[in-house]
């Protein structure tokens, strides 16, 4: 496959590729940092852990909304040039949160953070994908994997630090240095991109997938602190659901759809993206909860939450290129098993965990989790970029990289929805905060997130068999 590539491009790939996983180190640095900074902002802030969860959600629904709008424009325009004006936006928006003076300010930064974001997500892993040939590909993706495990590695520590230090907004600030370099050389290094096409934007597409999105997920949130019998919510739900039928309706009439559901025809795709969404949903949950466990539970200070929940990426980011590498050489499928077995069994001892457990089980717990999700995403990856024509990478990246967020942004809300509801059923009243003294009620509830993430995944499991086995009797 290497002789379609271009001799120039073929050459420089691996520079190229020290360029493109800057982008997913800086977006998993800024959410690691933000994750185990968030109980300290909404002290500083003085809000309560419902609304500080805006910080988090806000940047993950615009990332949703917009994601699959980048990818189109990429194919169209070229994915190059989405991604460094990406790297832009990204940047001004990290900027504008650093200096946010109030909640009200910071979710709208984290909404121009997002969009630059959404620009480089939707184009990175075509870039990848473009540049490498077949029998490099895995390899490629699994060192895109280890920067995002760094990313994450770095950033709990960095904002524990931070933290302690210093003040919550230059969490964010960090960004701007790493975004200017990475703009400075993908000028100079990245591929020129294709030619621009004579094609246009599904606006209609994009408006609608838009709303769907916004509404689905803002109805979600919201729903948890007014309740979901409330005629507001009950609208927005239908909204979406009205919205989603007729983007369907539309993009299947459309001669240039924003959405080509074609690609969806491929068992192999449909099934490796259904896999991923259930895997960053059930690992969203630990995101979101584990630094409330760690800091309201076990009353340790943000620089050692920070350390603990470094286990988690150093051992995705040793495990992930090997996995990559694996993937080059032995197949992707036995490895996505294998790492959603793994995910399955860490949550089964991160549900085991007490007010009175000790460092070592969090941390075993911890790096059971992280063996898994290396072992899953790098080769699950190159499964779904690898049914794709060339021409359709970006839409594919772009929905690979749509997946992921809404995986995270429907586990966010999913587990803080149950954490809040069986806390509620626990004290005997409705709650939407940790309760100071009552550690139980907290520990009851993060037991049900956890084994509900353990059931998806077991599930996610159990689809990726079929599917396995499926395709062993197809090619007999």
């Amino acid at each position: 496959m290497a002789e379609v590539i271009e001799k120039d491009v073929y050459k420089n790939r691996w520079l190229i590729l020290a360029v493109v996983v800057m982008q997913p180190f800086m977006a998993c640095l800024d959410g690691s940092i933000v994750n185990v900074a968030l109980p300290f902002m909404a002290k500083k802030l003085n809000v309560s852990m419902a609304s500080i969860e805006w910080v988090v959600t806000s940047y993950l629904i615009i990332i949703s909304g917009t994601i699959l709008i980048f990818g189109r424009v990429g194919d169209i325009k070229g994915k190059t040039t989405v991604f460094k004006y990406g790297l832009i936006i990204f940047t001004f928006g990290s900027l504008l949160c650093g200096i946010s003076p109030s909640l009200n300010f910071l979710v709208l930064s984290r909404v121009i953070q997002a969009i630059g974001a959404a620009m480089t997500m939707a184009t990175n892993q075509g870039i990848i994908t473009q540049v490498f040939p077949g029998n490099e590909r895995g390899r490629a993706l699994g060192i895109s994997g280890t920067f995002v495990a760094l990313g994450t590695l770095i950033g709990p520590p960095l904002g524990g630090f931070i933290i302690s230090v210093f003040s919550w907004n230059y969490i964010f600030l960090i960004n701007i240095p790493v975004g200017i370099i990475t703009f400075i050389f993908a000028i100079k290094i990245l591929p020129k991109g294709n030619k621009i096409k004579k094609e246009s934007l599904d606006v209609k597409g994009a408006v609608l997938f838009f709303i769907f999105v916004v509404t689905l997920f803002e109805g979600m949130i919201i729903g948890q602190q007014v309740g979901y019998g409330n005629i507001y919510i009950i609208i927005s739900f239908i909204i979406s659901i009205v919205s989603l039928i007729i983007f369907i309706l539309v993009q299947n009439k459309s001669s240039e759809p924003l959405l080509d559901f074609s690609i969806f025809k491929n068992r192999v795709f449909s099934i490796n993206i259904l896999c991923a969404f259930i895997s960053f949903t059930a690992l969203s949950c630990v995101n979101i909860i584990h630094p409330f466990y760690l800091q309201d539970v076990l009353k340790y200070s943000p620089a050692k939450t920070g350390m603990i929940m470094t286990v988690y990426p150093i051992t995705l980011s040793l495990v992930a290129p090997i996995s990559g590498y694996l993937s080059d050489k032995i197949g992707s499928k036995i490895l996505t098993l294998s790492g959603l077995v793994f995910v399955t069994i860490g949550f089964i001892f991160m549900s085991s965990l007490r007010e009175t457990s000790s460092l070592y089980a969090i941390l075993i717990s911890v790096a059971i989790l992280g063996m898994g999700n290396g072992l899953f995403q790098s080769p699950n990856t190159s499964l779904v970029m690898s049914t794709v024509p060339k021409h359709k990478l970006g839409i594919a990246g772009s929905v690979n990289a749509l997946v992921r967020n809404l995986g995270f942004i429907f586990g966010v809300s999913a587990s803080t929805s149950i954490l809040y509801n069986r806390m509620s059923y626990k004290i005997g009243y409705k709650v939407l905060n940790y309760i100071p003294g009552r550690e139980d009620v907290f520990i009851y509830a993060m037991r049900v997130v956890y084994i509900s993430a353990a059931v998806i995944c077991a599930f996610g499991f159990i689809l990726s068999l079929i599917d396995k086995v499926k395709t062993v009797s197809d090619n007999k």
